[in-house]
């Protein structure tokens, strides 16, 4: 965190001008200390499109909402909302899969708050699912994030909470690949498409 420092210079017994007081900014580590983007100065940022997925194009087909990434807590890489929206943090490590992994969670779990505790899965199992199809849609489009995806998934997998595992099980990895090839199929771009997107001749 910055802070504005005072000091005089000592060395000058006069009064002149070297013996007034001087500002400097230093910087100190302030514990649960954070800013969003939204409170910076600078352009604004633009993820860069994928090659061959069309963000937008996906939001569309799926019916979910992309809005500002407001939460404060400077591990964050995205989140959902039972309204089906989602959020991306513009300083994510990695943007697109952390937009695959909301995705999955608004496919997967937004409809399970009408369901009773018992009937709900458990938090490390959907956070297992989310992550299973950020891994898939990662490979698929031939993009980075892939190796954190599979630790990530390892993580929770063996967490034990309300769920313990080593191996997802079946009715999940069903669910996995279903939300994966919807998300694939609604933001994937024709030949055509993709030509307009790059700016290729046609």
């Amino acid at each position: 965190m910055p802070i504005t420092c005072k000091r005089r210079d000592e060395e000058s017994q006069s009064n002149d001008e070297s013996n007034r007081e001087h500002t400097f900014t230093a910087f100190v580590y302030k514990a649960r200390f954070w800013f969003v983007v939204s409170q910076t100065i600078g352009e604004e940022f633009t993820p860069p499109a994928l090659p061959t997925w069309n963000t937008e194009r996906a939001l569309a087909a799926l019916n979910i909402e992309q809005i500002p990434f407001t939460d404060t807590d400077g591990n964050c890489q995205g989140f959902t909302t039972r309204q089906r929206q989602i959020a991306i943090n513009p300083v994510a490590q990695l943007p697109h899969k952390t937009l695959f992994h909301e995705l999955g969670h608004a496919l997967l779990h937004i409809g399970e708050g009408a369901f009773t505790d018992t009937e709900r899965t458990p938090r490390n199992l959907r956070e297992v699912e989310a992550e299973a199809v950020a891994l898939l849609c990662c490979e698929a489009l031939d993009l980075d994030g892939a190796e954190y995806a599979r630790g990530y998934i390892q993580t929770w997998l063996y967490r034990g909470v309300g769920f313990n595992a080593e191996a997802i099980p079946e009715k999940s990895a069903q669910k996995i690949f279903r939300a994966a090839d919807q998300t694939l199929r609604a933001g994937r771009l024709q030949p055509e498409q993709h030509d307009q997107q790059c700016g290729s001749p046609n």
